[in-house]
């Protein structure tokens, strides 16, 4: 593959991996992992080469400020992640802003692209074996949730790439 990471060896295709996780009440931090399957033992690490967030919508609700804002990440959280985390592959922000108004809000929207702009070959490596969805609304009347795909491929890294990734992230979190 062009572009592969050096230390790397592909040993899989292009592999989309689905999840979705829920509010268990409105406004509620909620995370879940979801599980590879890696293989340790023989060094396996999965290259992230695009991801797809798509988040339920906040309420409109007049007066008040509505948010759904979900994460996903290479290391478990205690709230939603940004960008500046270096843990954290993408995000997407749902705003409904109703402060101010007394008979609607305005909708923004804010995602990291599925494919960045400079057409990366991959936009991260996961070295352990989970990798971690989170969402959390903000000013909502109903739970919110998160569905999305990640797309990557397993690769197996070399002993000293491996060690590095893997300490890396753990060290990171």
């Amino acid at each position: 593959m062009i572009g592969m990471p050096k230390g790397l060896k592909e040993t899989s295709s292009t592999i989309a991996i689905g999840f979705g996780v829920a509010e268990l009440g409105a406004n509620t931090f909620i995370q879940d992992s979801i599980d590879l399957n890696l293989d340790p033992l023989n060094q396996e690490v999965f290259v992230v080469q695009s991801i797809n967030l798509d988040p339920t919508p906040p309420d409109a609700l007049a007066g008040i400020d509505c948010t759904t804002f979900a994460s996903l990440t290479t290391t478990s959280q205690t709230d939603v992640a940004t960008l500046s985390n270096a843990n954290c592959l993408a995000v997407a922000r749902l705003d409904a802003l109703g402060a101010g108004f007394t008979d609607a809000a305005v909708a923004f929207s804010r995602t990291s692209n599925e494919a960045p702009s400079t057409q990366l070959e991959y936009i991260g490596i996961v070295a352990t074996n989970d990798f971690f969805i989170q969402l959390k609304g903000q000013g909502n009347g109903r739970p919110k949730s998160v569905t999305g795909k990640v797309y990557g491929y397993r690769a197996r890294a070399d002993a000293s790439i491996y060690s590095a990734l893997v300490s890396s992230e753990v060290l990171s979190a």
